[in-house]
């Protein structure tokens, strides 16, 4: 396979899978919901699904309550004591827009978008119900994390009918993991039941970004026998998830960033959604099993929620697959290497770029043999070229003659007409793991090269980077002189690297660095491979 025939191919591959990506994003058609019932008629529609820092509580006459600081080294979180709803968390080490020194907001309750975490206690003695939330009272507005000390533990208090309940938020230091318990203190004189809950509630909005970097928001999910599964908010409005499982947890995911709730692994869970048409909202989220607190008693249920950016590591860590909302699809088995190698090399050159020219040094030094071995073939096709032309005199139309006598002439010489191929099937792969790395890997996020290039994962904002691969690869399509037959097929590989250049444009940098860093030691690998077969004369120039 000459090298021409080669960029058509990997033109093919690179548009199909583009297509692939955007009908994987939009078209693909959602899932049926796996359905099950807990005993005891547990469902999780007696969820208060109306409670919201900007929603009016209806029938309790009850008001939006005060606003809570809480405030880590990583952290800030806004807390409503009506119901105890996360309703804001800043990443405090991420900027909301490259440079704006403003941190980024995940959890938020505006006009325009509502993101909350919701958790309380339901059931038979619940403090939430449909009616009205818990209101809590707290010692104080604003809590911080004070030098030398690693854990912030705030008790939010609500006293009930002879019961003391106290929502006890943790933050940890250097951790995005937060705690969230229940301390249920029962003097009432009888037995009380409970059911506690967590569940993340979104506005329904449509996944963004464009067919070279479309990007997911929406929910997800993992059971005891489903490590990861994305559920969309049109999965959610075309069926309610409803899963009893032991562990899992929920989520709800968007580029680079994820809340979930992580319920008490050892206990049998429902995980569940519920939409609000009329608020225009989703709610993905799980409930916990029946607990039973004698009079005189003490109980205490643990839960934790993630509220941050994608750290693979940490996030496994904090619940298992948790760090499968990194989402590298099919090329996992290639992008996790990859990435861990990306921070290997980061760490010892302090330059994401950097990383990634070194990593492309590696890629195509493991890959040489194999592009030696093509264009060693590509040579020989070429040197079979005269005796291939006096066969189609010879045959004519006689295609199955001129077919086996090809195939005749191939295994004489000793050439793989196909040898150019496997070197392209590599490197396709290699590519989408490496694009994946950079739609899903935070660390990647406003990474600086040099000069303009400010962040890796954004496109290059004066299309340098683009501009030069396309010339890369017609500088490498010019060096690969093999006669075309087809005139419309010589006109399209003229235009292959103007195409490659337009769809660039939208790429991430960092991929698009990859790409030129490629073509240009392909270029170099070229001509020292073809010097070598000139100097054994098994290359002619034309």
């Amino acid at each position: 396979m000459d090298s021409r025939r080669s960029l058509l191919v990997l033109a093919l591959l690179f548009i199909s899978f583009l297509v692939y990506q955007q009908w994987q994003m939009d078209k693909n058609p959602p899932p049926v919901a796996q359905t099950t019932t807990q005993a005891g008629g547990n469902q999780a529609s007696d969820v208060p699904n109306s409670a919201s820092a900007t929603t009016e509580i209806a029938a309790d006459s009850q008001t939006k309550g005060q606003i809570i600081t809480l405030e880590s080294d990583l952290l800030r979180l806004q807390i409503d004591t009506l119901g105890g709803d996360v309703i804001q968390s800043e990443l405090l080490k991420y900027d909301a827009e490259l440079h704006s020194n403003t941190p980024f907001e995940l959890l938020k309750d505006s006009k325009d978008i509502v993101y909350i975490a919701q958790s309380g206690l339901i059931g038979k003695n619940g403090i939430d119900t449909k009616a009205g939330r818990a209101q809590y009272q707290v010692e104080g507005s604003s809590f911080k994390l004070a030098d030398g000390q690693n854990k912030l533990s705030v008790p939010f208090t609500f006293v009930k009918d002879g019961v003391t309940y106290r929502k006890i938020f943790v933050l940890k230091r250097g951790s995005y993991d937060v705690g969230v318990l229940f301390e249920i203190d029962n003097q009432s004189g009888a037995a009380i039941e409970v059911e506690p809950y967590g569940q993340l509630k979104h506005t329904l909005v449509d996944s963004t970004g464009n067919v070279a970097m479309p990007t997911y928001t929406g929910g997800a999910y993992s059971s005891s026998e489903t490590n990861y599964k994305k559920y969309s908010f049109s999965d959610m409005k075309d069926n309610n998830l409803s899963i009893d499982t032991k562990a899992g947890w929920v989520a709800v995911l968007q580029h680079y960033f994820v809340s979930a709730w992580i319920p008490n692994q050892d206990a049998q869970n429902q995980l569940y959604t519920l939409t609000d048409s009329q608020n225009n909202t989703a709610s993905i989220g799980y409930r916990g099993p029946i607990t039973t607190i004698a009079a005189g008693a003490k109980e205490t249920l643990s839960s934790s929620l993630w509220t941050g950016p994608k750290l693979q590591s940490q996030m496994a860590q904090v619940a298992n697959h948790l760090d499968l909302t990194v989402d590298y699809g099919w090329a996992w088995f290639i992008a996790k290497p990859l990435f861990l190698l990306l921070t290997f090399i980061q760490k010892l050159v302090h330059n994401w770029g950097l990383a990634i020219i070194c990593v492309t040094l590696i890629v195509k030094a493991i890959l040489y043999p194999l592009t030696k071995a093509q264009y060693t073939s590509m040579a020989k096709m070429r040197m079979l070229q005269p005796k291939m032309q006096e066969m189609r005199e010879r045959f004519g139309d006689d295609r199955q003659r001129m077919s086996q006598e090809m195939m005749k002439l191939y295994k004489e010489e000793k050439v793989n007409p196909l040898g150019g191929c496997l070197p392209l099937l590599l490197q396709m792969p290699i590519f989408i793991a490496l694009y994946w790395t950079f739609m899903e890997a935070v660390e990647l996020r406003h990474a600086p090269f040099f000069g303009w290039i400010q962040d890796l994962s954004a496109q290059d904002p004066y299309y340098i980077l683009p501009i030069l691969m396309g010339g890369s690869m017609f500088l490498l399509q010019k060096m690969s002189p093999t006669p075309v037959a087809d005139p419309m097929q010589q006109k399209v590989m003229n235009f292959m690297p103007l195409i490659f250049m337009f769809f660039f444009l939208w790429f991430p940098a960092g991929l698009v660095l990859y790409w030129l860093v490629s073509n240009l030691i392909t270029i170099v690998q070229q001509q020292l491979i073809y010097r070598g077969l000139e100097k054994k004369g098994l290359h002619t120039r034309k």
